[in-house]
């Protein structure tokens, strides 16, 4: 008798019969497995060391005013003028050593420097994880020219796994919308293989560890 069944339907009843039996799986133990090696350097030490080999700048501070000590060097080497910053906690911590800023988006079009928090600082890859939970958005951490990540010793993990967890414990099941890992300034080697900094995003990322954010 012939077979009049096409061949879009001989190759679903083969699936089929392939979902049907049960067969061992050849990598039992593949998630327990370890991708990277043993990290045995502080957590500090591995961040500050990947996020240099992208072209990132690691800036640990023992408080608020070897931060703000740290901030005016920067702004007279770079000559910043235009800063804003959006987040509440941010503005008051900013305030507080009446550190010029802007608290609105006035003239955002020539905005210099985006001042942020982040979700997590993950060590392994020396990126930064944000997502579009606080008040800075999307745009304060992509538009200005120069980014600025405060953190907080305690966001430093290991693992993209362990900055996962630090989302989970802080929303539960509201997990933001938008979560994204900054690794290094923004980059391309689109035009003959020529690496570009700052060509979809900022030119230039400072991320300062703070011990005591206060």
């Amino acid at each position: 008798m012939k077979d009049n069944t096409t061949a879009k339907e001989q190759i679903l009843k083969k699936i089929r019969k392939a979902l049907l039996e049960k067969r061992e799986n050849p990598y039992p133990n593949l998630e327990e497995s370890q991708l990277y090696k043993k990290n045995t350097d502080e957590l500090e030490v591995l961040f500050a060391e990947q996020l240099t080999a992208i072209s990132g700048n690691f800036i640990f501070c023992e408080d608020g005013i070897d931060f703000f000590e740290n901030m005016l060097q920067l702004a007279d080497k770079f000559k910043w003028r235009k800063i804003y910053c959006w987040e509440p906690e941010l503005q008051q911590f900013l305030s507080k050593y009446e550190f010029p800023f802007y608290q609105t988006d006035k003239d955002f079009e020539q905005a210099e420097v985006g001042i942020t928090l982040c979700e997590a600082l993950i060590a392994r890859n020396g990126s930064v994880m944000v997502t579009n939970q606080g008040a800075a958005g999307r745009r304060l951490s992509i538009f200005p020219h120069h980014h600025i990540v405060i953190a907080r010793t305690s966001q430093l993990v290991l693992d993209l796994k362990d900055a996962f967890l630090l989302l989970k414990n802080k929303y539960g099941n509201q997990i933001p919308s938008m979560i994204s890992n900054i690794t290094g300034p923004s980059r391309t080697a689109d035009i003959e293989k020529t690496l570009v900094l700052g060509a979809h995003g900022p030119k230039e990322l400072f991320v300062f560890l703070i011990d005591d954010f206060s």
